[in-house]
């Protein structure tokens, strides 16, 4: 059974997968908010497509950059971390982006694996609906642990959640810090902060 989390609760995901963890699947998926209210209804306010951009930014012990990955880049240098590309419209069910982490070659350096979500349009967390996080164990395809993201407002970033690894035990936290940026490039300082 999947773990709902809050902001800045954490869950171990070596519990919740007793039979070892070996690859993971972050995923991200959102919709485009609805006109709320009657003028709403009459004048508009919703729809359209939104484009959220998930990333995983790869940290060390110290909170130094090790690797990032995003739309840009969708491999990580060493092929342990990948994207599954850019969805422009926020459109369909399930998740609209996600990051396959396999953790048997993730580098030992690699502490730490902040997920992050940016509106490279510019477009703001208040046109988004039904927004998430999730952790998905791919060798049983059961999810493992959930952040229903409710922050709406006028910022173009989130720091999602924090996956850390500490003597070979993975964590999942949920973070939800509010930001603005267009890239993960536009949230390290943030991430690190945060974290």
């Amino acid at each position: 059974m999947s773990v709902s989390l809050s902001k800045n609760q954490s869950v171990s995901l070596s519990k919740q997968s007793p039979n070892g963890l070996s690859s993971i699947t972050l995923g991200v998926g959102w919709d485009v908010a609805k006109p709320k209210g009657f003028l709403g209804k009459v004048f508009g306010g919703g729809g359209g497509d939104i484009d959220l951009d998930a990333s995983a930014l790869l940290l060390d012990a110290s909170k130094n950059e090790v690797d990032s990955i995003w739309f840009g880049q969708l491999n990580s240098h060493d092929g342990s971390v990948r994207h599954s590309g850019d969805n422009l419209t926020g459109e369909g069910d399930g998740d609209d982006e996600s990051i396959a982490i396999d953790l048997n070659r993730l580098p030992r350096q690699v502490e730490y694996v902040v997920l992050t979500v940016t509106s490279f349009r510019g477009q703001t967390f208040d046109k988004v609906d039904n927004a998430y996080g999730r952790v998905v164990d791919n060798s049983t395809n059961r999810e493992l642990a959930r952040f229903p993201i409710s922050d709406s407002g006028p910022h173009t970033g989130l720091v999602l959640a924090c996956l850390s690894r500490a003597g070979g035990e993975w964590t999942f936290k949920a973070v939800g810090h509010r930001t603005n940026g267009q890239t993960v490039k536009h949230l390290v300082t943030d991430a690190v902060r945060v974290i």
